[in-house]
């Protein structure tokens, strides 16, 4: 947003850029455009408020009257942040908030949390350059390491499938839920000594998941229910599954906390000799159609993540609106969907 001042005694004066506004008040260029237009969701100190309004009066500066109007719509754009842009599992909460936001009329960037600063740096720019209206962020890997501070605070955000508390931004399932579905379909089936494949350790998501399932084995007084972390990948699963399988041979069934895993579990338990369903029973969270083509199809815990997608559009809404933030609960029930990679146990002569 550029700026003039008027002329003075028939003299045109310098051009004053808003960036000239930002330096003498010490703060930044996305901050200045903010306080100059009375943006409500800016979380400054009135002493920096009128530290820039000082500044863009001792500079004489005014900004053109089309670039404020510019400055003051909506960039109609959205920015979701996902830990692997390889992981199928996204795909479902992607689509579910892409639908909602093109019928809302705004588009959706997204952009991977991975290792590399140049993806943290161009998110950041497209914030303070008001390029993008809002957030969602969906991955739990940093905590939002290129969000701190007054980053995140200057833009409406909201948590995806993940919970920050105290944020009343979170829009979540029931994941310790879907585990104890998951856990009683396999004791239905006459599993007694059944394992889990978690995430990472620390991670939300992860730690929901583990939380669940170990309540509902202890509630119905499993003989046994060890934990194995490994990444969320069919590496980590297949790592995961040969260290819990070598330990605890007495297993009969596995539930695995994403489908990527699973199908390292399948791997692993091929490697150990074990067939599936014969000797290993295997039930994994997340449902995706890819798993009906594995060998065996495998059976899976179907979450609402493309509600959870567009459920947090909407969260975000509200927030653009002038709303406070709060927290979301989709409330869709899990679902086992039956395929043939759970069975009873082996008998035990």
């Amino acid at each position: 947003m550029e700026g003039e001042v008027v002329e003075r005694a028939g003299v045109r004066a310098d051009r004053v850029r808003l960036v000239d506004v930002a330096e003498r008040a010490g703060v930044t260029k996305s901050v200045a455009s903010r306080v100059l237009n009375g943006d409500p969701t800016l979380s400054a100190r009135e002493e920096t408020r009128q530290r820039v309004r000082d500044a863009a009066s001792a500079l004489g500066y005014q900004p053109h009257a089309g670039a404020r109007a510019l400055a003051r719509a909506q960039a109609r754009a959205i920015a979701l942040l996902i830990p692997d842009l390889t992981n199928p599992v996204f795909s479902r909460i992607i689509r579910g908030a892409y639908q909602r936001a093109l019928e809302l009329g705004y588009v959706v960037l997204l952009v991977e949390d991975g290792p590399e600063r140049k993806a943290g740096e161009m998110l950041l720019d497209l914030i303070s350059s008001g390029r993008v209206d809002g957030l969602l962020i969906a991955s739990a890997r940093s905590g939002g390491r290129w969000l701190r501070g007054t980053a995140l605070a200057s833009v409406p955000h909201v948590f995806v499938n993940r919970e920050v508390r105290g944020s009343k931004r979170n829009v979540t399932t029931d994941l310790a839920g879907g585990s104890a579905v998951a856990v009683r379909h396999l004791a239905d089936h006459g599993h007694r000594h059944i394992g889990h494949i978690a995430g990472p350790e620390r991670v939300a998501s992860s730690t929901a998941r583990q939380r669940g399932f170990l309540a509902e084995a202890k509630r119905l007084g499993l003989a046994a229910a060890p934990v194995a972390h490994g990444t969320f990948s069919e590496e980590g699963g297949a790592k995961a599954a040969t260290s819990l399988l070598g330990e605890h041979p007495e297993l009969t069934a596995l539930y695995v906390s994403t489908l990527g895993q699973a199908i390292g579990v399948l791997h692993a338990a091929r490697a150990a000799g074990r067939s599936v369903p014969g000797d290993l029973s295997v039930l994994t969270y997340d449902e995706l159609p890819m798993a009906a083509y594995l060998e065996p199809p495998l059976t899976t815990l179907a979450m609402p993540l493309q509600e959870v997608g567009a459920t947090a559009v909407d969260a975000l809404l509200e927030q653009l609106e002038g709303k406070p933030p709060r927290d979301f609960r989709v409330p869709a029930e899990p679902r086992v969907i039956t395929r043939a990679s759970v069975g009873p146990p082996p008998s035990r002569d």
